[in-house]
């Protein structure tokens, strides 16, 4: 059996002020090293902050976050963001590259707040530029790149430190459709060639409907939608 990488047990998160609210309601979610599970559900309904949660950038307010069976909110802060920076990758509808940088810069980001030696930094960069075919684009600064490029660059600041397990937040949100495909089918390839585990927040149920399990978040309680339901989904254009 493939191993648990993450698990939420009986998860809650509310915000009491200034009216109080409930975004989850007792959660639980199993994800395996790996796999792929997409994360639908109506704008509000709580999916960012189930990603949140996932990568730990948010503490519940009841239940237990694991990771490989340790509690990750039993950490200290500076041991969190140690582990954030090294086993989780994040990618967000809007990108967050900073201007100022190059694309190869933007990308070696990670490995230069994780302290590592610039050589080994500088030699994954220019592999992960390969892989999503950016290689001559390197040298250039986000202004000079179009979005579908910008995502590519996002994507690979996300695998620099080789992570274990990719939250990805509407990745192909802000493009249009072709490019939006582009990002999906360039994302699958790099879960299985990497062999990470990866969760997709998104409103596309055509490009949900192509990874390993779908999951409806609504009124802050989690559930799989059936095969034959999804099948229905996706048929339906986005």
């Amino acid at each position: 059996m493939t191993e648990t990488l993450v698990e939420l047990q009986n998860v809650s998160k509310s915000f009491p002020e200034p009216k109080p609210l409930t975004i989850l309601r007792e959660v639980d979610l199993t994800i395996r090293a790996g796999e792929t599970v997409a994360v639908v559900g109506s704008s509000g309904s709580g999916k960012t902050t189930l990603l949140h949660m996932l990568g730990a950038l948010d503490r519940p307010s009841a239940g237990k976050v694991l990771y490989r069976g340790e509690d990750l909110f039993s950490r200290s802060a500076d041991s969190l963001a140690a582990f954030r920076n090294r086993s989780i990758g994040f990618i967000f509808q809007f990108h967050h590259l900073l201007p100022e940088f190059s694309a190869r810069e933007n990308i070696m980001l990670p490995g230069f707040i994780a302290g590592q030696q610039r050589g080994e930094v500088e030699q994954r960069a220019a592999s992960l530029l390969q892989r999503i075919g950016l290689t001559d684009r390197a040298e250039h600064r986000v202004g000079e790149l179009s979005g579908g490029e910008q995502q590519r660059v996002a994507i690979a600041r996300a695998l620099i430190m080789e992570p274990d397990l990719l939250l990805a937040d509407e990745p192909t949100g802000n493009l249009d459709p072709r490019t939006g495909e582009t990002i999906f089918d360039l994302l699958c390839q790099l879960n299985a060639s990497l062999g990470l585990a990866t969760v997709m927040v998104t409103h596309n149920y055509q490009l949900a409907a192509r990874l390993d399990r779908v999951l409806r978040l609504n009124d802050g309680t989690l559930r799989e939608i059936a095969p034959d339901q999804l099948a229905q989904l996706a048929s339906i254009a986005p």
